[in-house]
């Protein structure tokens, strides 16, 4: 009988830990504009059926991004870290951002083993703090990759001002 208790009690904490406190957001204010990176829309045909990244506000969401040459897995694990990461790296730079202005990033990796070969390749993308990060085992990703990575990024002046 004291289980249900103790998941709820967690969970009204987490609600009123949540909670918003200041002047900065006001329920009738008018919502952030969204703004699409590199849009698709199922009028564009049998392209990939998402876009490459979304703004809400002063926040940007990227899509999952792969590192694959010409459609294929490159030879070692660094080389793909590479190009996946050049790629998002890409986005952000379409969206005026640097990897600077990530603040969380989601790895997805086909083999754990690849971490160090991943990481090696990662910490040369930053010149300040590293975002928030999660490295995930997934198993067996899109096209035989070894990693996907998407993330969201914020606009430094933004977080600075606001």
């Amino acid at each position: 009988m004291n289980r249900p208790m103790l998941l709820i009690l967690p969970l009204a904490t987490l609600v009123a830990a949540c909670e918003v406190d200041d002047d900065t957001h006001d329920a009738a204010e008018t919502p952030p504009a969204v703004e699409y990176v590199n849009p698709r829309s199922p009028a564009d045909g049998e392209v990939l059926p998402f876009s490459g990244a979304v703004w809400v506000g002063h926040t940007l969401h990227l899509s999952g991004y792969l590192g694959l040459e010409s459609g294929q897995v490159p030879e070692t694990a660094e080389q793909e870290a590479t190009n996946v990461l050049d790629n998002v790296k890409s986005v952000l730079e379409t969206a005026g951002l640097t990897m600077d202005d990530l603040v969380v990033v989601q790895v997805y990796a086909s083999d754990v083993g690849d971490y160090d070969a991943f990481n090696g390749v990662y910490r040369t993308y930053f010149t300040t703090e590293f975002p928030a990060r999660a490295f995930l085992g997934s198993g067996t990703l899109l096209f035989g990759a070894r990693f996907e990575v998407m993330g969201i990024a914020v606009r430094r002046e933004a977080a600075e001002t606001g």
